[in-house]
């Protein structure tokens, strides 16, 4: 026995699936008492909160600049990240930690700000930055090389702070949170 959609709800789906870009940015109704918001792209979701760590990078003279981070090691945590948030001051980011090092992607749907994001490689090594990321676009951001960390921090502070590839990272605080796949 096959199964047919009515015409008109399979139309209404396809335009749902096809809508504008813009037309999906816009925040999603407010929700009522007591009712929790379940989609981790809508403004209006709140998620755990996210544990804290600290990221060290030595810039190319042998400094040291630290960064207070909150990580994302979830997959919501990593498809959230710095969404909706209207600033990111100065010596703050977020650390994103994926199970296995391969080529990570980014874009800026529903983020505000312009970041900057530093691809890091399992032994600690930045294989590649991209700066100054534009907000809210849909364009994929990615450095080619494989990486298990992506660091995000106020777009123009890896280069006002002497951060090139190839530098060095260490992580402090990071024992003990669980990657999940």
């Amino acid at each position: 026995m096959s199964r047919r959609w009515p015409r008109g709800l399979c139309a209404v789906l396809l335009l749902m699936a096809w809508a504008a870009p813009e037309a999906r940015d816009k925040p999603s109704p407010p929700v009522g008492r007591g009712r929790k918001v379940m989609d981790v792209d809508a403004k209006e979701y709140v998620g755990p909160t996210l544990p804290r760590a600290r990221v060290r990078l030595e810039d190319a003279s042998g400094g040291v600049h630290r960064v207070d981070v909150e990580v994302a090691a979830t997959p919501e945590a990593r498809t959230r990240g710095l969404m909706w948030r209207q600033e990111l001051p100065a010596g703050q980011g977020m650390l994103f930690i994926f199970p296995e090092e391969e080529v990570q992607s980014f874009w800026m749907r529903n983020t505000l700000i312009p970041l900057d994001m530093l691809f890091i490689d399992s032994a600690g090594k930045i294989v590649g930055i991209v700066e100054n990321a534009q907000p809210r676009t849909l364009t994929s951001r990615s450095v080619g090389l494989p990486g298990r960390y992506v660091l995000e921090v106020p777009g123009g502070w890896s280069r006002a702070s002497g951060i090139a590839r190839g530098g060095t990272v260490r992580f402090q605080g990071l024992e003990g949170i669980p990657v999940v796949p």
